[in-house]
């Protein structure tokens, strides 16, 4: 139990592997050196982060020259029952999104239905049909 007044520090929202997987989304034949620095961990730990996608089917490495050239599997989904009918696609969009409408610690843009409210004025939750609303997956 945590003392009264101290702060839990060290966890986030977002796993290291989807922080890696993103990456890669965004630059296919990026150097996993730089996606060490760009996610703040070791390069063997993304190394190993890799391995991990690449044997659950999430992507594939291929060589081209010097360099690896990274492909993410389309149409796999993530592995939580909490998530569900959530794909990797989805997923990856979202984060895109978030890496493109804000700077990292400056706010980014409210996911869909985030501000919708309801009859009272009070901020509802996002339903299912919010979140999928107006997304192609490919």
């Amino acid at each position: 139990m945590a003392l009264e007044g101290s702060a839990r520090t060290g966890w986030t929202f977002v796993t290291n592997h989807a922080r890696v997987l993103a990456a890669i989304a965004r630059d296919p034949g990026v150097r996993l050196r730089d996606v060490a620095l760009e996610v703040q961990l070791t390069e063997r730990a993304v190394q190993a982060i890799v391995t991990d996608l690449e044997q659950a089917g999430y992507l594939t490495r291929s060589r081209t020259g010097r360099r690896n050239l990274y492909r993410i599997a389309a149409g796999t989904w993530l592995r939580h029952p909490a998530e569900s009918g959530l794909s990797v696609a989805e997923l990856l969009d979202l984060l895109a999104r978030a890496h493109h409408d804000g700077a990292p610690g400056q706010g980014a843009a409210e996911p869909p239905g985030a501000g919708e409210q309801d009859g009272d004025g009070r901020r509802r939750a996002p339903q299912r049909s919010d979140r999928h609303a107006g997304r192609q997956v490919s």
